[in-house]
């Protein structure tokens, strides 16, 4: 018999992946995603901006270095901060769920 250990609703947790320079530039490029319980991984298009009529690229979510550092992803989210002005640089933020954190050692 196992004893499943209550979950913590209020619980903030994520994991913090840091590539490139990280946090060293002043404005970030925000891609969200939402992690699926079968595994699959799709982007969030309803708080991303439309484009404009005619056009073919949709308008990207800029931000300041300061609001990502306030960035925290829901359980089941997936936040990619990219630097404009640093080749290969940001943060990504990984809710519990989709990082894999709470996942179940002994499944059968």
């Amino acid at each position: 018999m196992r004893i499943r250990r209550p979950s913590h609703r209020n619980a903030h947790t994520f994991l913090v992946h840091v590539f490139g320079r990280g946090l060293d530039g002043d404005r970030y490029v925000v891609e969200r995603f939402r992690s699926r319980p079968d595994g699959q991984i799709h982007p969030v298009e309803a708080e991303q901006p439309r484009a404009k009529r005619g056009g073919r690229k949709s308008r990207r979510t800029v931000v300041s270095a300061s609001e990502v550092k306030k960035m925290q992803p829901e359980r089941d989210e997936i936040i990619i901060c990219t630097a404009l002005n640093l080749k290969a640089s940001g943060v990504q933020l990984w809710g519990t769920a989709a990082s894999g954190i709470a996942a179940m050692r002994h499944a059968r």
